[in-house]
């Protein structure tokens, strides 16, 4: 995906602490696991110190130890790639981290989206489809479809919503199952978009599920 600067991530919690990491039972280094906070994909794997973890947290950028040249460093400070992170969680024996974060271009050296490189397991499309109809709401690129459902407004988005239910459900009844989950790729699209015409995206549906299920 494009850089993601302008991604909104949540609020750092404001009852962490330093304190929380236990960083004497490894020596001062603790693992720093980076996740993509929108698509749940690993990105990287750093070491944080005291100090790289207050930087963290103050700044919102992902910061880290170099072990090799012994100091501090924020990633993406020379090349722009910085890894914006929302959300910063301590395991059950308060020793790694787990960073949730958004990155504004290719995380590793290499160009790939993961240090793990291209064979790594993906992240949700789910979530970076929703991104990709973000970013065409913010842009509108002349050509894009979605850029003309946007400009048609929420009415019309609803409509084709209706519509694409409806080619689902005759799918079910007399099509097979490629034409059933053709059909239903087609409705989930028309939803994000309609979603995002309210301002709202799939990180609010997750919410509402998770409410009902809880």
């Amino acid at each position: 995906m494009s850089a993601e600067k302008n991604t909104p991530v949540p609020l750092l919690p404001a009852g962490l602490a330093i304190e929380d990491v236990d960083f004497a039972k490894t020596g001062g280094l603790v693992p720093g696991v980076v996740q993509h906070a929108l698509t749940r994909q690993v990105l990287m794997v750093g070491f944080l110190d005291e100090e790289a973890l207050r930087t963290t947290l103050s700044t919102g950028l992902a910061t880290f130890h170099s072990r090799s040249r012994g100091q501090t460093w924020t990633k993406g400070e020379t090349s722009g790639h910085t890894l914006q992170v929302g959300v910063v969680e301590v395991d059950c024996d308060r020793d790694t981290v787990l960073l949730h974060a958004v990155p504004a271009g290719p995380t590793c050296h290499t160009g790939d989206q993961t240090c793990f490189g291209p064979q790594a397991r993906p992240g949700s499309f789910l979530h970076e489809l929703a991104e990709i109809v973000r970013s065409r709401q913010e842009e509108r690129p002349e050509g894009s479809y979605t850029t003309t459902l946007f400009d048609s407004g929420v009415r019309r988005i609803a409509q084709k919503v209706g519509e694409e239910a409806v080619e689902v459900a005759l799918a079910a009844v007399d099509e097979d199952d490629q034409a059933l989950l053709g059909e239903s790729v087609d409705l989930i699209y028309h939803l994000l978009v309609l979603l995002r015409s309210r301002g709202l995206g799939i990180d609010e549906v997750e919410q509402v599920l998770r409410r009902r299920h809880g």
